[in-house]
């Protein structure tokens, strides 16, 4: 991507001056993006018993796991093992895993219901061309068909079933069935608190999801400081709806594109084709050009990218901060914790 990418570093620093004090609210909104993500997992382990851990230890984790996520392929295979890792002293392997499960789930859930939601806004406010009533049906379908997923994971339990699905792959089977074999009992456990959540305890269950859900929207402003700091016209639901739209495509055409590290050339990708789309009006009173929705887009998505390198580089160091385990609980020991790395 920098290889290829048509902006020259010039071009870059102009947007970054442009954005000014801008920065701030952007970089600090996250502060309290992360904050509700903590206080999601908080919920998730208090609805299987109690947490012993202090909230801002949670904080903490929660921060680091997403940047691990953010810096390694495959998106959840970076953050989550340390996630457990970091919690199993407090609340035991079983819980640990479970809780971090169901954070995940809780997570992309809210995802594909925020995806139908931006689905169902195109359709009501942006005039339809041809692609976009091809392209709209199968983004709805998608979420659909990820929501149904989630929903009967929730009620029977997901691991199992991963395991299941792995263990039909080429090269995973024999690994699959060794594994199933040492662990049956843990995973059934583990099934076993994820349908409680859902079940037993709906309070924590709808909790959870709401601030997860009403996370996602609120990230839709860091897009809204942008669009009217480059004079995109409209009222301010008007801009709120592009920006939540932009995000919702985005992540979207970035989250299918997992696999690669900082996801990096897919959210640029998905920030232009976006803001392409939304047909939006310039400070002239007209239609944006495709250059200048083009010229947009690079911005929003340069200030977003500087944004997600700032907080994963505080998220690494976050990771020497704190890691010692307080109270009467026993740590576990650097032979287990390498144990569980391998297991992991």
């Amino acid at each position: 991507m920098i290889l290829t990418f048509k902006v020259s570093f010039v071009e870059m620093w102009n947007h970054v001056r442009h954005a000014g004090y801008w920065i701030f609210a952007v970089l600090g909104m996250w502060v309290l993006l992360y904050f509700m993500n903590a206080w999601t997992w908080r919920i998730i382990i208090k609805g299987s018993g109690d947490c012993p851990v202090p909230f801002w230890k949670l904080y903490k984790i929660t921060i680091t796991g997403f940047a691990l996520n953010y810096a390694t392929p495959a998106g959840l295979m970076g953050g989550e093992p340390y996630k457990i890792m970091e919690l199993t002293p407090y609340v035991g392997r079983e819980r640990a895993t479970s809780s971090v499960l169901l954070f995940a789930m809780t997570h992309i859930f809210a995802h594909f219901w925020y995806w139908l939601t931006a689905v169902v806004l195109y359709v009501l406010f942006v005039p339809i061309d041809t692609r976009m009533a091809i392209i709209l049906p199968l983004i709805a379908l998608f979420a659909l068909s990820g929501i149904y997923m989630f929903v009967r994971g929730y009620k029977r339990g997901m691991v199992m079933t991963i395991i299941k699905f792995l263990s039909k792959l080429p090269g995973c089977r024999n690994w699959c069935r060794r594994f199933m074999e040492k662990h049956a009992e843990e995973l059934r456990n583990i099934d076993c608190q994820i349908a409680q959540l859902h079940g037993q305890n709906k309070h924590s269950f709808y909790a959870s999801f709401c601030l997860e859900y009403v996370g996602r929207v609120m990230q839709s402003f860091e897009i809204f400081f942008m669009l009217r700091l480059v004079n995109v016209q409209g009222t301010m639901p008007q801009l709120f709806m592009y920006s939540f739209v932009i995000l919702a495509f985005t992540s979207l055409f970035a989250n299918l594109l997992f696999f690669m590290p900082l996801q990096l050339g897919g959210r640029e990708g998905g920030f232009a084709m976006s803001t392409v789309q939304m047909k939006m009006v310039g400070a002239s009173g007209a239609l944006l050009t495709l250059k200048e929705a083009m010229t947009i887009a690079v911005f929003i998505s340069i200030i977003c990218r500087l944004r997600e390198l700032v907080w994963t580089c505080i998220g690494m160091l976050l990771m020497k901060i704190g890691t010692k385990v307080k109270g009467n609980i026993s740590p576990v020991t650097s032979q287990q914790k390498s144990s569980m790395v391998e297991e992991q």
